[in-house]
């Protein structure tokens, strides 16, 4: 999809990290949009976001391939998160942290290095400059400039951690896939999210998880996916636990939305993920060779 800043993140992404070119040309994912209703709401939709976060790039893995061959993940496009700009992407621990809520997160945007400002058409090269100086009036690509509020809209979007807020909440975690699944990842959120019970029980299931556990679970899923440990079970076992919750959700909302839930719950029942799938594909029919997935894989 191409932007116009693109142009200026494709220069400065290897200056950062190893794998941002790959992030911006190798990967796809797909989201889901959510509404908060008060700050506190937004807080514990945040929390639930990104403790839960893995247990959807698990169901979802679905690139375990790259140059054609398999590359030791089920998940590269999570993977390449991890060494892309870590300035701005993340788990955002400080979010479980008392004292967490809009001013927390405008203090962390404020402090990730800009990319750019949008003038008269064109974007002008801003990189490793402070938003918080363009707020004084002495932005050096700008001085005495003072920003818009599109300005502080086009900030927001060039920070990328694994729950993204703006005027709502972003779940970034999903690889992409075909529709059946596109249509489960805001039916999987909505259901643990939309429903007051729902919300509450997921919040207990993750209120006792520490900073290494979900660290952990972050890294683990990249390459083991549902077959990742957790405690005395593994990430198959959350994502049924998940799952389970997400539909009672579902269901009271009355509007038989829980069917959209069958495609992960095969997965989750099988620990089969689409990378698994794919993989035994590449090992047996595919004879080695990715091009059937060109054909298996249309939608």
């Amino acid at each position: 999809m191409p932007k116009g800043r693109y142009a200026i993140m494709k220069k400065y992404m290897p200056t950062v990290g190893s794998m941002g070119l790959d992030m911006m040309f190798r990967t796809c994912t797909v989201q889901v949009n959510l509404d908060f209703e008060s700050e506190q709401d937004m807080v514990e939709k945040f929390r639930i976001g990104l403790a839960l976060q893995p247990v959807i790039t698990a169901l979802f893995a679905a690139s375990p391939f790259k140059d054609g061959k398999p590359n030791g993940m089920v998940s590269y496009r999570s993977h390449v998160w991890t060494d892309t700009d870590n300035a701005r992407t993340g788990d955002l621990p400080w979010v479980f942290e008392e004292g967490m809520g809009f001013a927390r997160y405008v203090d962390w945007v404020l402090d990730v290095p800009m990319y750019f400002v949008y003038r008269d058409g064109q974007y002008l090269n801003a990189i490793g400059m402070s938003f918080r100086d363009f707020m004084a009036g002495e932005l050096p690509l700008l001085p005495g400039e003072y920003p818009t509020l599109q300005d502080w809209e086009n900030h927001l979007s060039t920070v990328f951690p694994e729950v993204r807020m703006k005027k709502f909440l972003e779940m970034r975690g999903a690889d992409s896939g075909p529709f059946r699944r596109i249509c489960a990842l805001p039916a999987f959120w909505v259901g643990l999210l939309y429903d007051d019970q729902a919300q509450k029980e997921a919040l207990e299931l993750i209120a006792d998880w520490t900073e290494q556990e979900r660290r952990d679970l972050k890294a683990g899923v990249s390459t083991h996916g549902l077959r990742t440990k957790f405690r005395d079970g593994t990430v198959q076992d959350l994502a049924l636990k998940c799952l389970k919750i997400a539909e009672g959700g579902l269901m009271r909302r009355g509007s038989n939305e829980q069917t959209f839930l069958k495609e992960l719950q095969v997965i989750a029942e099988t620990g089969v993920s689409p990378a698994d799938w794919m993989l035994e594909k590449y090992n047996g029919d595919w004879n080695g060779s990715v091009d059937g997935a060109y054909s298996d894989l249309q939608y």
